[in-house]
């Protein structure tokens, strides 16, 4: 059991808040003294940007932040969100090389798509910067030099794996070979995405260079560490037992197994022509970048420097001012990183040290781990296509996401998104308790108090008036504190109950059923009336209640519930939390409009078929890479394994499909979908309009005129909110490029193929 108890102290002839969590345990009574700090400094992981990021990294490290600095927020403190995209590391030229490109077009491209995502699912950063930005590699490098001016650097001589052919020293991403735990052909020099196996590319066999399929050599280079094992006493202090009560144990768990394990030296340079170079006057540094661990937190750096020239603020209070909380969300993969390595440099460099690193467990999706590589995941874009894009007032739905995400979000352990519990939370929760109770508040006050505020008669009120009022002031409470210690599944849950709490009010008054209890001019008599009043006063009252405890959740639903209300946006500021007079006796309200709506069966089925589709299309497409490796690895003459046939089907099956010839009169790109092009095909009869997933593999320009091969008789489909009549046949080839399927020579649009 928790309880907060609030106090005041005086210093520097400012008042102070201090908050008192008293936790009773078995070990009796515990007080934890924690004041209000003068700023609050809140930072996300910052995502790669070399592909689409899918639903387990917004449940991880996103989300909660964006909750906890919209409650911040509205509680009037001074708050900076910053976040950004990591464009460095191997990633992004490896990325770059799959696609065909170069590193520079690749984080071009995938940085704005994920800003944008960020956006459409309400996520709020004060700024998403980009650490391919000159202020960020001048930070990084000053960071770096007064690191290694001081001492706290360490210079050694090392072998690596160097590739002679590409006359390039090899990152670990770039080494593929067999993997000693479970044999595996396809390991990298990091890991095994087979078996999961972390991996130094010393441990493969037979390794080889994906750069030329060479096997490499051994060679000496020199690189700076970071003497992390110097820090063992200061971590042990700080992490296992100044916050062993107040962290969460997967994350002290997690330190504690590094630190007892020995911790080592650590790179920070690596041999790489893309990332943060050293400086120049470094001796011996060129042709090394800073490694992408070191580089990447200090973005956080950057981020708010570039935060406070754009708001013309000074950005060193909030990295040097130890009346600063720094809070890093961020999910367990990453705590190493945030609660080990980057407080070191900190420490080193003259930085605050984090109050607290909220890590999250991983999202499984039905059933099974969320995998890149396998195809195995709900990219934010797919839900923003299928369920935002495509229909008016599709912010709902990105609070729908983020209700379900919260409810099962990983605080503690592993958790599992389904399709068919994200359709119960919305229509059993959101629809049936949330909706369905401001819904019915509405509706009854336009039919029985004239669409305006009834006054409350405080001289007949009921012991369930009175309850009900009490549970409105004690739920800020409780949704306060549980939010305070980064508890937000449990938060939403006391705001959700709240809502429960009304319908069970509402069915128990039964306004409707005194509305009967009239005089002789057909209207309620006046004791009716009075009741009918309190009864919608209180319901009303509620709904502000529940808009105002809602929005660091559910930010669009609070907005439409302002706009019902007739109220600003003002109103959701955290000091009305509680309060049972927001909405003025005599003001109207507008007309009932749902604030979600049902999701169908239909719906959660098609995603569950997506979901199977793309992984057997990336397992059909992985055969060709596999068979590549294979190349590489492989003696010539050795017998290859052919793309296995599809199941057998009869010519009736074959005979329903109708394909005709077509030619590509115009085409555009479909805003804010990197993958899809809006083509106009002339089919002899017709032109249509069809989108087609190739935007990857051609600009617009290149093919106007071409002639393709369409299935005409396609069912239409909704894409982006473009209708879609028809398919393109494309081949794909062992590289994975797409080719149209033309016939030989030119054909009259609409000739049928056979």
């Amino acid at each position: 059991m928790t309880i907060l108890l609030n106090g005041f102290y005086k210093e520097d002839t400012a008042y102070q808040t201090i908050a008192y969590f008293c936790t009773l345990s078995n070990k009796g009574l515990r007080f934890i003294e924690m004041h209000t700090p003068k700023r609050y400094l809140i930072t996300s992981a910052l995502p790669y940007a070399n592909g689409l990021k899918h639903i387990g990294h917004l449940a991880g490290a996103y989300l909660p932040a964006d909750i906890y600095v919209r409650y911040l927020k509205a509680q009037k403190r001074d708050v900076v969100f910053v976040c950004g995209s990591d464009e460095h590391g191997t990633a992004i030229p490896i990325q770059a090389t799959k696609e065909g490109t170069t590193a520079r077009t690749i984080i071009d491209k995938y940085h704005p798509i994920m800003e944008q995502n960020f956006k459409d699912l309400g996520i709020a950063f004060d700024i998403y910067h980009r650490t391919s930005s000159s202020l960020h590699h001048e930070t990084a490098q000053e960071f770096f030099t007064k690191l290694n001016d001081n001492g706290d650097l360490e210079i050694k001589e090392t072998e690596q794996y160097f590739d002679e052919e590409a006359n390039s020293f090899l990152a670990d991403r770039y080494i593929k070979g067999t993997c000693p735990n479970c044999s595996y052909a396809n390991a990298y020099g990091d890991q095994c995405e087979n078996c999961g196996k972390s991996l130094s590319p010393d441990e493969l066999i037979n390794p080889v260079s994906t750069l030329s399929g060479n096997k490499p050599v051994k060679k000496v280079t020199k690189h700076w560490y970071l003497p992390l094992n110097r820090h063992e006493g200061f971590l042990r202090e700080w992490i296992l037992k100044e916050h062993a009560s107040d962290w969460r144990g997967t994350v002290i768990g997690q330190c504690k197994s590094w630190i007892d394990g020995g911790l080592q030296p650590r790179a920070v340079t690596r041999d790489l022509d893309w990332g943060v170079s050293l400086p120049d006057s470094v001796e011996g540094g060129k042709g090394k970048v800073l490694y992408v661990w070191f580089d990447a937190p200090i973005g956080y750096i950057s981020a708010t420097k570039q935060w406070a020239l754009d708001n013309g603020k000074d950005w060193k209070p909030y990295w040097e001012d130890k009346d600063t909380k720094l809070v890093h969300f961020v999910g367990k993969d990453n705590i190493v990183f945030h609660c080990i390595i980057f407080p070191v440099m900190l420490k080193l460099h003259g930085n605050i040290l984090p109050d607290n690193v909220p890590a999250n467990e991983f999202m499984n999706l039905e059933g099974d781990k969320m995998s890149t590589s396998r195809n195995w995941k709900l990219e934010m874009q797919d839900y923003i296509d299928d369920f935002i894009n495509k229909e008016n007032g599709g912010s709902q739905m990105a609070d729908v996401l983020r209700y379900y995400l919260t409810q099962i979000a990983p605080e503690t352990k592993d958790s599992e998104f389904t399709w068919q519990g994200f359709q119960d939370a919305n229509n059993s929760e959101l629809v049936g308790i949330f909706g369905n109770f401001v819904n019915r508040a509405f509706v009854l006050m336009h039919k029985l108090c004239k669409g305006k505020v009834p006054p409350l008669h405080l001289d007949i009120l009921t012991d369930l008036d009175k309850t009900t009022i009490e549970e409105i002031k004690s739920t800020k409470e409780k949704v306060e504190n549980l939010l305070e210690q980064y508890k937000f599944r449990e938060a939403l849950f006391e705001v959700i109950n709240l809502a429960r709490t009304g319908n069970q009010y509402m069915q128990k008054k039964e306004p409707w059923i005194v509305a009967k209890q009239t005089s002789d001019n057909g209207q309620p008599t006046t004791e009716a009336q009075q009741s009918i009043d309190n009864t919608l006063h209180i319901c009303l009252q509620l709904c502000a209640n529940l808009a105002v405890l809602i929005n660091p959740f559910l930010p669009f639903t609070a907005r439409k519930m302002c706009y019902l209300m007739k109220v600003v946006d003002k109103m959701l500021d955290w000091e009305n939390a509680g309060k049972i007079k927001l909405l003025s006796v005599g003001y109207s309200l507008r007309s009932p409009e749902l604030l979600f709506r049902k999701i169908e069966d239909s719906e959660i089925s098609y995603q569950i078929e997506k979901l199977k589709a793309a992984v057997i299309n990336r397992e059909s497409s992985n055969v060709n890479k596999e068979k590549i490796m294979e190349e590489v690895t492989q003696p010539a003459s050795e017998e290859k394994k052919e793309t296995p046939v599809k199941p057998e089907i009869i010519f009736d099956d074959f005979a329903k499909i109708d394909l005709r010839a077509g030619k590509i009169v115009s085409a555009e790109k479909v805003e804010k979908a990197d993958k899809l092009l809006k083509l106009q095909v002339d089919l002899g009869f017709e032109t249509r309009t069809i989108v087609s997933g190739i935007a990857l593999h051609f600009t617009p320009e290149d093919i106007v005129g071409k002639q393709v091969t369409v299935v005409v008789n396609l069912a239409p489909r909704k894409m982006r909110g473009i209708e879609s009549n028809g398919m393109i046949l494309m081949a794909e080839d062992s590289s994975g490029k797409l080719h149209f399927i033309n016939p030989e020579t030119n054909i009259n649009p609409g000739a049928g193929v056979s």
